[in-house]
């Protein structure tokens, strides 16, 4: 495939607002570290309740009841601990040395997929170029959903906003089983390989994670419980229907509501603002107000503050978000700040409008 050209942000001047912002939460925020030591006991403890969950599935799961709701509650932790512990370790922000941020990515490996693809997927691609077209794979990632308004609009597009409601649930299957091995293989809009050569060790990693991930799930409660087969693959299944139902909250409620933004670069790749204040035009946050909803979507519902501030662990993003809110106000820049439940309803919105013909006021440069 040919290679893209990258595009390019706006220097920042003199009177630039984050640099501004960066000094005072560096002065004000950055310093206690009370938020890092709840990080990393709240990481650590989503990682045995994970591990808990799953030794009951091995223990009780003879119990039909107990077995699916052992699976549930494993599909909520993993995605909780990939929320908030995996990804604040990918960035490099759950532990203060890299190597151990390092062995805390392979949770991922665990749990089926590849710590290395992802991470390009999403620190070299989305956090680099968020809602940009043809470089923000995470929000493109199938022919079946029209985000970008960009995108080739197809005769199935008009009907997104009613189909994806029963597709969204299958988000963990299908990047485990579909959207990790067309990476690694496809050729069609592969963007990591535009970008990228994919070594040929993290193929034989790939498939290894995915072995022991069905070994330890699926095949040993099957021999061990008693269980038919077809009891403890409904419940696998359940396990990621629900897992992904809460993991698409997050997903849908940052960055494509109904007045998302997505910049294109020019004829010479390059974007007419700045990388911060190109951070702040594509992102919303997201119920910050719910200690709850902190607590299980971590650096997502402070969604700004970790686009902002990507190295730093998400403990952190309730305490920078009003410093962030400020010079919003100050620098009259765009925030955002949805309930969950109205970002999902805005994105189904989003959906309808990307589903008709193209808008072109939402395209091109910000």
């Amino acid at each position: 495939m040919s290679k893209l050209k990258r595009p390019v942000y706006l220097k920042p001047g003199a009177d630039d607002f984050f640099k501004k912002l960066h000094k005072e939460v560096e002065e004000t925020v950055l310093k206690n570290n009370r938020y890092y030591r709840y990080n990393v006991a709240k990481s650590l403890g989503l990682l045995i309740l994970y591990f808990t969950f799953y030794t009951c599935i091995l223990l009780f799961g003879s119990n039909t009841s107990l077995l699916f709701l052992f699976y549930i509650l494993c599909g909520f932790t993993m995605i909780v601990l990939f929320i908030n512990g995996f990804h604040d370790a990918v960035h490099g922000a759950l532990f203060k040395k890299p190597r151990h941020n390092d062995m805390f990515t392979y949770i991922l490996e665990v749990f089926g997929s590849n710590k290395w693809l992802w991470s390009r997927r999403h620190i070299s691609l989305h956090h680099a170029y968020p809602n940009v077209p043809e470089w923000d794979i995470d929000i493109k990632q199938s022919d079946l959903v029209r985000i970008f308004p960009t995108s080739p609009l197809l005769k199935l597009h008009k009907y997104q906003h009613i189909y994806m409601w029963f597709i969204y649930p299958f988000y963990t299957i299908n990047w485990l089983f579909i959207r990790d091995f067309k990476d690694f293989f496809g050729e069609k809009d592969n963007y990591v390989k535009r970008v990228v050569q994919i070594p040929r060790h993290e193929v034989y990693r790939l498939f290894g994670a995915k072995i022991f991930n069905l070994l330890y799930m699926l095949v040993l409660p099957i021999i061990i419980l008693n269980q038919p087969w077809h009891i403890i693959f409904s419940a696998w299944i359940v396990m990621h229907l629900l897992a992904s139902m809460l993991g698409v909250i997050a997903l849908v409620s940052t960055h494509v509501d109904e007045h998302a933004n997505f910049p294109v670069a020019d004829e010479n790749g390059k974007i007419s603002t700045t990388w911060a204040m190109h951070q702040m035009v594509v992102t919303k946050d997201f119920s910050t107000e719910s200690k709850f909803a902190n607590f299980l979507f971590g650096g997502f519902t402070h969604h700004v503050a970790h686009h902002l501030f990507p190295g730093v662990g998400h403990t952190y993003y309730p305490y920078i978000t009003p410093i962030i809110k400020k010079y919003a106000a100050e620098y009259n820049l765009p925030y955002t700040n949805y309930p969950f439940h109205k970002a999902v309803r805005s994105h189904f919105r989003m959906l309808k409008k990307h589903g008709m013909k193209e808008n072109i006021m939402m395209t091109g440069e910000i």
